[in-house]
């Protein structure tokens, strides 16, 4: 019955070959069991894989497929509310208190919609189920069952945060296996590049490696006995358990390095448990790319994922391996290693629509690294808190709340979400390194009757590389045109204003000009405090919040 149905019109490449309604089913079922049962709901998985598209069965349904392929014009038939009406039916039998599953099938196009609505009595598909003319389409889709192998879902968990969390991950499974099966149809070449089997245990030895030999070339500095302390110790506290943890580095204690040294020694210990993947989650796109570049720099380009909105596209127009799987693994995060924004990460967590929600199931069994995370906004704390919570108890993720700014999480009530969590800290005692680690001191400098006065400071000083902070675009272009009126050398600009290219463009040739004494003055806004890591021997900064500042 089933196998002269089709879920899919040939691809362009190959006019013959249509896509098999079971088969796609079946196909999606399987994908959506693997995916679900890294949380222990893999049966709940195949049965809404096995299920989503069963509406396709529908006669006029596929009419309108051999109108598509026959490039005719016709009527679009929906498919979904038949099949999400059969699940709800099914669910009354098992367990009339898990219908809300069926809003996983509803809204596996659109988007998850709302229960209420949807799955009640007299909701839409309770509406769909009772009326006369769907009766013949409902026995076709009850006696495709016999081919589907159904089996019996897991529960729903009784918490309703929870519960409704796993909606969205349930969903997340779905859409992806569905997406996944529908590429390798239509684009078989493609799918084959999305293949990753490296995990990132399988990535210390190269991480060893390389952190041993940038030990060895500066074995004799200060500075890198302290960073070995604070590596060593990122090693020792891998082998806990997962859970939530907390790692306070002050600023040039190797933060980056020290929280992958972490995460893959908390992969190596726990291999039973399968981490899949470390993400790195960092608050602003200025930064993001200077931390992918450092882990570039150590794995390559085939095992980190960059993925933000300002990631620079082939402007060369050829679309080559390495870019193309790049561009596919973003879709969903198939990847060990993904760089990402604190924005892109909580968009997916609390999302409801497909392209968004798809890479959620793959943060489950992951390391989460939340780079930066007294920016987190105050006024979102406890629903990120009860989310991280969530991801930690039910879906095998460890999380590293990292900084290097001190925040008091302990003493504060604006931070109250943070305690009673059981954070272990990966570097005890904190303070040791942020007293061994100061090396700027602060001195207030006299008030500017105006920007004039301390563009002629700036051009007459003795030092060829100084750094100046505004809290505003405004002052720092000003300062920035007076300077460059006066013929000052090594003059740069940064500001938001700046397109993400053209920021990577400046940041580099700061560096570069720092590392061979060449003068530099950067005049730049808060945009440079945002965790860039440079080092100028003479830093001006107008007067801005205290967390700024210090």
């Amino acid at each position: 019955m089933l196998y002269n149905v089709f879920a899919h019109t040939p691809p362009k490449n190959n006019a013959t070959k249509w896509h098999s309604l079971i088969e796609h089913l079946l196909q999606t079922a399987r994908r959506a069991e693997i995916f679900a049962a890294s949380f222990s709901m893999g049966n709940t998985g195949f049965v809404l894989g096995a299920l989503h598209d069963l509406g396709k069965i529908n006669p006029e349904f596929q009419l309108y497929l051999q109108d598509c392929n026959e490039k005719r014009k016709g009527k679009s038939v929906p498919h979904s509310i038949c099949s999400a009406a059969l699940l709800r039916q099914l669910l009354m039998r098992i367990n009339d208190s898990d219908l809300e599953l069926a809003i996983c099938i509803h809204g596996h196009h659109g988007g998850l919609g709302e229960a209420g609505l949807i799955v009640t009595e007299n909701g839409i598909l309770d509406r769909w189920w009772n009326h006369p003319q769907n009766k013949n389409l409902k026995k076709m889709m009850y006696d495709a069952l016999s081919y589907l192998g159904m089996r019996t879902p897991e529960p729903l968990p009784k918490d309703i945060f929870r519960r409704e969390f796993s909606l969205r991950m349930l969903f997340s499974s779905l859409v992806d296996a569905d997406f996944l099966d529908t590429e390798k149809h239509f684009a078989a070449k493609q799918a084959r590049l999305r293949d990753n089997w490296v995990r990132p245990a399988d990535l210390w030895p190269v991480f060893r490696s390389n952190q041993l030999q940038m030990m060895w070339r500066n074995r004799w500095r200060k500075l890198n006995k302290i960073r070995r302390r604070i590596y060593n110790l990122c090693l020792k506290a891998g082998r806990n358990k997962p859970g939530m943890f907390r790692l306070t580095v002050p600023t040039g204690g190797g933060k980056t390095r020290s929280a992958m040294a972490f995460a893959l020694s908390h992969a190596v210990n726990n291999r039973t448990h399968g981490f899949r993947r470390i993400i790195i989650a960092v608050p602003y796109t200025s930064i993001i790319d200077q931390n992918a570049q450092v882990y570039r720099d150590i794995f390559g380009d085939n095992f980190v994922l960059e993925h933000h909105s300002q990631v620079e596209a082939n402007e060369s127009g050829k679309q080559d391996e390495k870019f193309l799987r790049h561009r596919l693994a973003a879709e969903n995060w198939d990847y060990p290693i993904i760089v990402t924004t604190t924005v892109q990460l909580f968009e997916s967590l609390f999302a409801n629509k497909p392209s968004k929600c798809r890479k959620l199931h793959n943060i489950a069994k992951s390391i989460i690294i939340l780079d930066e995370v007294q920016t987190l906004p105050i006024e979102l704390l406890s629903p990120t808190m009860d989310v991280i919570k969530t991801l930690v108890d039910d879906y095998g993720v460890s999380v590293v709340f990292s900084t290097a700014t001190q925040p008091a999480f302990d003493n504060t009530p604006y931070l109250k979400e943070f305690n009673d969590q059981g954070i272990k800290e990966i570097v005890p005692e904190p303070d040791i390194y942020f007293e061994k680690l100061k090396r700027v001191t602060y001195e207030p400098v006299r008030k500017y009757e105006s920007l004039e006065d301390l563009a002629l400071e700036l051009a007459e000083i003795e030092k060829d590389q100084v750094l100046v902070v505004f809290n505003t675009r405004k002052q720092a272009l000003e300062l920035h045109r007076k300077l460059r009126h006066y013929g000052v050398e090594g003059l740069y600009h940064l500001s938001t204003l700046l397109c993400g290219a053209h920021r990577k463009r400046v940041l580099r040739e700061v560096f570069e000009g720092l590392e061979e004494g060449k003068p530099v003055r950067l005049i730049s806004t808060q945009v440079v405090e945002a965790g860039v890591d440079l080092d100028f021997p003479v830093v001006y900064r107008a007067i801005g919040p205290l967390d700024r500042i210090v």
